[in-house]
C-alpha cells in the first residue's frame, strides 16, 4: 500500500510514471498505477531492472497535449526481479539532477533499501536526501512480523494520511507493530550480511546442479536460478517441495530463493544434504 499511496499523493490523472519494466509497483501491485492514481507508464528496461539518468532523460515527454504529464520516477533497491541487485548511489545523484531539471518527483520502492546499505556502506541519510518519498519493508529482510513505513516532508506525509484513510488503510491499533518495527530497525540491520553470505553460499549449491543453466549475480540475499528449458520452474519447485525445500517460481525456467531472519547456517546444511538426494524427473 505504500506505493500506492505516494504515487497517489504524487500524480494526477493523466500523468505518467516512468519506472523499470522490472518494477515492483508495476508487476505485482494489482495494476495499482492506473486503477488507484489513474496515471500512465512509461517502462523502460534497465540492467536488471537499475535504470539511467540518461534512458530516463530520453522517454520524458514533451509539453505537448497529446502526451501525458511526465511526473514521477520510481527506482527500486534492491530489485527484486533483478535477483537483489544494487543501484549505484552515482547514478541515483544523477537521476535525482535530472528531476530537479525537469521538474519531476523522484519515489523510491525501498522495501529493501537496508539490503542496499549494508553492502554499499552508504547511510539511510544520504539517500534519504535523494528521494521525495521511501518506502520500506520492516517485514522482508529486517524480520518484523509486518509493516511498511513511508517517508517524506511533512506536506507529502499529511497528504499520504488522506490517502490512506481513503484506501481503508488507518489503524488506531499499530502500536504493538511499531513496536516490532522499531526492535528489527534497531536489532535486525547488521545481521543483514549473514543473510547474503548464506545466499552467496546457496548460489554455490546449486550451481552444481546439471537443471540449472544460470544464476544471476547475487549480491544480496536473493537468487535466482535459470533452468535448463526441458525443466518446468513448477515441475522443480513441487519435486523441492517433496523433499523438504521451499522455493518459489519466478517464471516458465526461473525459479527464486531468499534468505531472511528465519533461514539458519543449519537450514543451509540441510539445502545441502536435499540436493545430494535430488534426482530430478
Amino acid at each position: 500500500m505504500a506505493n500506492q499511496i505516494a504515487i497517489c499523493a504524487h500524480t494526477k490523472a493523466g500523468d505518467e510514471v516512468i519506472c523499470d519494466a522490472l518494477s515492483h509497483i508495476y508487476l505485482y501491485e494489482g495494476g495499482g498505477i492506473m486503477a488507484n492514481a489513474h496515471a500512465s507508464v512509461s517502462l523502460l528496461h534497465g540492467d536488471r531492472g537499475k535504470l539511467t539518468a540518461s534512458q530516463i532523460d530520453e522517454v520524458i515527454k514533451p509539453d505537448n497535449v497529446h502526451y501525458p504529464v511526465s511526473k514521477l520516477v520510481s527506482l527500486e533497491n534492491t530489485v527484486n526481479k533483478g535477483g537483489g541487485s544494487i543501484y549505484s548511489i552515482d547514478e541515483i545523484k544523477k537521476i535525482r539532477q535530472l528531476c530537479i531539471e525537469r521538474d519531476m518527483i523522484l519515489h523510491l520502492d525501498g522495501a529493501r533499501l537496508f539490503n542496499a546499505l549494508v553492502e554499499t556502506k552508504e547511510t539511510p541519510l544520504e539517500h534519504g536526501a535523494l528521494f521525495d518519498s521511501i518506502s520500506i519493508c520492516l517485514s522482508k529482510g529486517l524480520g518484523a512480523p509486518m509493516g511498511t513505513v513511508l517517508l517524506g516532508n511533512k506536506q507529502f506525509i499529511h497528504q499520504a494520511r488522506r490517502i490512506r484513510k481513503r484506501f481503508g488503510g488507518g489503524w488506531r491499533q499499530s502500536g504493538y507493530i511499531a513496536a516490532a518495527g522499531k526492535y528489527a530497525l534497531d536489532h535486525h540491520i547488521d545481521r543483514l550480511t549473514d543473510d547474503h553470505r548464506r545466499a552467496k553460499e546457496l548460489g554455490q549449491l546449486f550451481a552444481g546442479l546439471n537443471i540449472v543453466s544460470d544464476i544471476y549475480p547475487i549480491e544480496t540475499n536473493i537468487v535466482i536460478l535459470s533452468l535448463d528449458t526441458k525443466f518446468p520452474a513448477n515441475d522443480i519447485v513441487q519435486q523441492w517441495m517433496s523433499l523438504g525445500l521451499k522455493t518459489s517460481p519466478f517464471g516458465k525456467h526461473q525459479i527464486r530463493l531468499v534468505t531472511h531472519l528465519d533461514f539458519s547456517d543449519e537450514d543451509l546444511d540441510n539445502v545441502r544434504q536435499v540436493l545430494k538426494q535430488f534426482q530430478p524427473r
